[in-house]
């Protein structure tokens, strides 16, 4: 998309997603990690939120919804998000003149590749964060999914708001 686009068009755009996203994130209480390119990471923390697989759910399912999918004319920025539940290190990294907060660790990199082979309008949700209280009742597919850095395949369900059907 930014190849099509001047560079500030371009921002113009990251920065209306990005305004939207942080609003539905912490609106969800979950913490803005970090913007990346042009991606947006939030952390659902058990200690803030107890049912955090099912708030990062509907987080992203309510940003899907902001982004357009699911309108008639589709979305204004097609995305794809990834949620993972696991143990990471959460804390500051760097050393003297740099140093930043984040979340750092396998749970981390599990949800990013997630969030790069979802689809524009599909959210990848592991069998790790569906189990500890994903929203069973939406409808979503199973599949199998070989990501990068990991030895074994991961089980995710798919999860779509735009009238596709799962898996399509």
């Amino acid at each position: 998309m930014a190849e099509r686009m001047m560079p500030a068009e371009f921002a113009s755009l990251m920065n209306r997603f990005f305004k939207s996203g942080s609003d539905i994130l912490i609106g969800c209480d979950a913490l803005i990690d970090k913007f990346v390119g042009d991606e947006l990471i939030g952390l659902f923390l058990p200690a803030i939120v107890a049912d955090h697989p099912a708030a990062a759910v509907e987080a992203g399912r309510r940003l899907l919804s902001a982004t357009g999918h699911g309108e008639p004319g589709g979305p204004w920025l097609p995305i794809g998000i990834g949620v993972h539940s696991g143990t990471a290190y959460v804390g500051s990294v760097g050393d003297g003149l740099v140093a930043d907060f984040t979340a750092m660790g396998d749970a981390v990199n599990v949800a990013a590749r997630l969030a790069s082979q979802a689809g524009p309008g599909e959210l990848l949700v592991t069998e790790a964060a569906w189990t500890r209280g994903g929203p069973r009742h939406l409808p979503n597919s199973e599949r199998t999914l070989e990501l990068r850095g990991r030895a074994s395949p991961i089980e995710v369900r798919a999860l779509r708001i735009d009238g596709i059907s799962p898996g399509s």
